[in-house]
């Protein structure tokens, strides 16, 4: 894995720290970097369970290491001089541009000329293409078209046809939502909000007629296929379609809401998340295209010199969906999805070009990864496969056809990474930039939002900023085919996007609520965690929950800084209080308190998400002796390594944790330390009200409307049980 994206923090946090560190992030965000391969090491027998560590969890480290010294000595060169630092990333990010937008990096080898597809442009030109006889959707489309021309009951052209009127737009940039409750048996608490009148409330189907959704052939056949593996021997006959979770969610993408689901897991519903997104993303693809052909015939067919303004039936560039995956091996899946709904039976196989060089590429070698690692279900799961995480390609599909690594201009799909879309989009003021093939995106998907705040968040926002703009060239478009709602600079109202998520962020919710402008409303699953993740601590152990109250959001940051110097470090400071472990989430707050535990000469040791591996495995000896008496603990690294740091007997949590399942498995960390329970054993927390969200996930929602009314620090003792 070569290519890194920057683990920095993109927390609301970044305005108050120096700008320096910000700058510094810049560069590292456009680092390109070879870690190393060779097997973790560990210094001593009583650490053994990491020997065999592969170091591609994290691509981060190796030569983009922040001069960490081993052991967490002095730093040299932590923060680079700020005029340095801007010019390096600026050259940096500038190489990783290449020419046009068509351009996945090959992960063996650095920046060099990205391969892109140009045999078959021809073949998949949707201009040149006319629709098949034979398939039979020609037939389909024009019974459709010819039986009711004002009005179809297909969701997709009740979605694309309306025409909005200027008023309509004008009340959806200015006045605020309106939403709604509902709850469904299986998504549980939805809101719907919407600006425009309110629409019939949306129920949910206990059965699915597979009639009334509307699937382009072949996917009415080979959607049952596919899925059969979700499918379990409970599920009624009646519906042997979806589950009840993509029953529901398949529901509500159908209508071509907006749809934020917080609850994916990698675990258990990852993947019927991604069949069902997969299926409707193609499902859009396959009617748009068909759209086009057929017409492409009536107008082949129509007397010359005929003007006719009813073939508008395009974007003014041809991408149409956009998804966004944390690591390549998604996108290996996603694609071996379309494919498999495609393919009708084992005699009618469709022509995939470039498939080899796809799997060298995406694909991943099993004998890479040590068989010997412990690590939790949970990250095996996400960290499946080639974890490369800067890659972009353009899938085009046409009838029985799919074309991998098709030029961007010349492709229906595009999936890529965050990182991936920003090196192509550039920043202001550079030459080789390119973002106007998000002109038209009609479909927009995030999956696995959660990973990238631990990857950079500034990458998504960068994206959200450059979708749906007017582009700056024509890019050969016929403007005669080009629907009104984009040249009317109005596809933002019309895209529909999907947002997928294991957690509630703030972060997060903001792209939903601030980024997403689809006329039909927005759908949000708002479900209240009934027991938080302290039910899981198996070690007894007081844990104290300290609030501070800051003024505003924008203080906190501040506040939790003055609060923790003041007030809690100083009951730490005594050497009774050794091997106290301090947890922090962002990697701002981490570079402010190693700056003061420096200052004030504190006897401590830090581990980050840059550091090598030596300076790891030397700070957690120092720990686990009591060399040391601090330990500043990055969340990012928790997240890319889960080791089990040994020897804790204090824990302080200088915010909550971004996952929860994080704070028991921290926690139990302490079963690691190997003189069983301890009384003098201590872990505090810091929150305020901005922290309802990981309160609620920790402590459960009944605590933590307690804890937000009380102004009084909480204490609750975990026996393992409650």
């Amino acid at each position: 894995q070569s290519e890194t994206s920057d683990k920095s923090s993109a927390e609301s946090d970044s305005e108050t720290e120096e700008e320096q560190v910000s700058v510094y992030h810049k560069l590292l965000a456009t680092l390109k970097t070879s870690p190393e391969s060779e097997s973790e090491e560990e210094e001593d027998e009583s650490e053994s369970e990491e020997a065999g560590e592969s170091e591609t969890e994290m691509d981060s480290e190796g030569s983009q290491e922040t001069g960490e010294a081993d052991g967490g000595e002095e730093d040299k060169n932590d923060v680079p001089d700020q005029e340095e630092a801007t010019d390096a990333a600026e050259q940096m990010l500038g190489q990783e541009q290449a020419d046009g937008a068509d351009t996945p990096c090959d992960p063996s080898h650095g920046v060099i000329e990205e391969f892109t597809d140009v045999k078959h442009e021809s073949e998949f030109s949707l201009e040149t293409n006319f629709m098949e006889e034979e398939s039979g959707d020609c037939n389909a489309d024009k019974r459709e078209s010819n039986s009711s021309p004002a009005f179809s009951e297909d969701p997709f052209k009740q979605h694309m046809d309306k025409e909005l009127e200027e008023k309509e737009v004008e009340k959806m940039s200015t006045l605020p939502k309106t939403s709604s409750q509902s709850k469904w048996p299986r998504l549980g608490q939805l809101t719907f909000s919407s600006t425009l009148e309110k629409h019939k409330t949306l129920k949910a189907d206990k059965e699915v007629d597979v009639k009334q959704l509307y699937l382009h052939k072949p996917l009415e056949s080979t959607w049952p296929k596919v899925n059969k593996q979700f499918l379990s021997s409970v599920n009624k006959p009646s519906d042997p379609f979806f589950t009840p979770l993509q029953r529901e969610l398949f529901c509500v993408m159908n209508t071509y809401r907006d749809l934020f689901y917080p609850e994916r897991n990698a675990l258990t519903n990852g993947e019927e998340i991604r069949h069902a997104y997969c299926l409707h993303a193609l499902n859009h693809i396959l009617k748009a295209n068909a759209q086009v052909l057929s017409n492409n015939a009536k107008r082949r067919d129509q007397k010359p010199g005929t003007d006719n303004d009813d073939y508008r039936d395009q974007g003014l560039t041809r991408p149409k969906v956009l998804m966004i995956v944390p690591f390549r091996e998604c996108a290996l899946r996603i694609v071996h999805i379309f494919i498999s709904l495609l393919e009708v039976n084992d005699k009618r196989k469709i022509d995939v070009s470039n498939k080899k060089r796809f799997k060298g590429e995406f694909g991943s070698d099993p004998e890479e990864k040590p068989p010997n690692l412990k690590r939790p279900e949970d990250y095996e799961a996400v960290f499946a496969g080639n974890i490369d995480d800067h890659f972009r390609i353009g899938v085009a599909i046409l009838q029985k056809s799919m074309r991998l690594y098709a030029p961007f201009y010349s492709s229906d799909i595009i999936i890529a990474s965050p990182l991936g879309m920003r090196t192509i989009i550039g920043a202001e003021g550079e030459k080789k930039r390119d973002f106007d093939f998000l002109s038209s995106i009609e479909i927009l998907i995030i999956d696995q939002a959660d990973i990238y705040l631990m990857q950079n968040w500034e990458h998504v926002l960068h994206l959200m900023k450059h979708i749906n703009l007017l582009p700056l060239d024509s890019h050969g478009v016929d403007f005669s085919r080009v629907r009104m709602l984009n040249l009317n600079n109005w596809s933002k109202y019309y895209r529909q996007t999907l947002l997928f998520s294991a957690l509630q962020d703030p972060q997060i919710n903001f792209v939903f609520n601030k980024h997403c402008f689809n006329y039909t409303g927005q759908v949000a699953v708002r479900n209240v965690p009934l027991s938080g993740s302290i039910s899981h601590v198996v070690v007894q152990l007081p844990h104290v929950f300290r609030r501070l109250d800051a003024e505003n959001v924008t203080s906190v940051i501040d506040t939790r800084f003055q609060f923790f110097i003041d007030k809690v470090l100083p009951e730490y400071r005594d050497a009774i209080m050794s091997h106290t472990l301090i947890y922090v989430p962002s990697y701002f707050d981490y570079v402010r308190l190693r700056n003061y535990f420096k200052k004030e000469d504190l006897n401590f040791t830090h581990i980050c998400e840059y550091t090598k591996k030596a300076g790891v495995c030397r700070a957690r000896r120092f720990f686990l002796k009591g060399e040391k008496q601090f330990l500043l603990f990055t969340e990012r690294f928790h997240f890319y390594k889960r080791y089990t740091i040994k020897g804790i007997r204090n824990l302080i949590f200088y915010e909550l944790p971004t996952y929860a399942h994080f704070y028991s498995e921290i926690c139990n960390m302490m079963k690691a330390t190997g003189n069983g329970v301890d009384a003098t054993w201590t872990c505090t927390v810091l929150y305020s009200k901005y922290d309802a969200q990981k309160l609620a996930a920790v402590v459960g929602i009944d605590r933590t409307a307690q804890m937000l009314q009380s102004k009084k620090n909480v204490h609750l003792f975990v026996t393992g049980e409650n």
